[in-house]
């Protein structure tokens, strides 16, 4: 298991939107293992927003894609679910017999998730469940499987078992969508991808300290696969179909249909 961060605070202010802005690393510390800690829980939607590339265009066409195959009576699981960011944004665009449930190891982000989603009027059943990929996975009569940012972190071990797990509870025709970081085969991309995307961070306000010691925060918890690794093991699980909707440089969105 991850070795857990200091639970010293950092200093912390907020955006024009009131929002915490992502401080953890704005400070020399020692090198542990990157945590889904209260410390990150309070930021992590500053933290994504800034860290990932296009995140709310990420999220506006995960939401369209979740709508298209959402199929009333059925559930549509987010795994590794966070602050409920995709279950938010999907609320005023699927049926609300559809009941949505959010999965994630990590109970601050669970109640950021049920914060906002209280704050989200609706007739729809909602549940968000504590739980740990990397144990068994119960899945059942879905028609939408979400993975957003999520897989990276699971394991290599228990990867092929996670996605077995949900081609197993996902009904004829459902969707899985899946959103990573990917690693190439070719050196050279690789290393100008990951160049482009240390720029972008620092576009968006990090220092090279804050990338430098996430990065080595990260070097043992976030793995990624190539994108042909990702596609093998869904068509492994038996998954028909696949295909990339999102791509930009080391990321990539992917579906694939049962």
């Amino acid at each position: 298991m991850s070795t857990p961060q200091s639970e010293t605070s950092p200093q912390v202010s907020n955006g024009l939107d009131g929002r915490p802005i992502d401080r953890i690393f704005n400070e020399p510390q020692p090198t542990t293992d990157f945590q889904f800690d209260s410390r990150t829980a309070g930021v992590f939607d500053d933290m994504v927003g800034r860290s990932v590339p296009f995140y709310h265009e990420i999220q506006r066409m995960t939401t369209e894609l979740a709508a298209d195959f959402a199929v009333p009576g059925t559930n549509l699981y987010d795994l590794g679910c966070a602050t409920a960011t995709t279950l938010v944004a999907c609320e005023p665009f699927i049926d609300p017999r559809v009941r949505f449930v959010g999965i994630d190891n990590s109970q601050e982000m669970l109640d950021k998730a049920r914060t906002k989603l209280d704050a989200l009027p609706s007739q729809r059943e909602r549940a968000l469940v504590l739980g740990d990929l990397h144990d068994d996975l119960h899945i059942e009569n879905a028609s939408v499987v979400i993975l957003t940012l999520t897989l990276q972190f699971v394991r290599p071990l228990h990867r092929e078992r996670v996605i077995q797990q949900v081609a197993d509870g996902m009904n004829p025709q459902g969707c899985l969508i899946l959103v990573e970081k990917l690693t190439e085969n070719d050196t050279l991309f690789n290393r100008l991808w990951i160049k482009y995307y240390y720029d972008m961070k620092r576009r968006h306000g990090y220092s090279d300290l804050e990338i430098s010691q996430k990065r080595e925060a990260l070097e043992n918890v976030l793995i990624p696969y190539h994108l042909e690794e990702n596609e093998a093991l869904v068509r492994k699980c038996g998954f028909t179909k696949f295909e990339t909707w999102f791509r930009w440089y080391n990321f990539c969105g992917m579906i694939a249909v049962k």
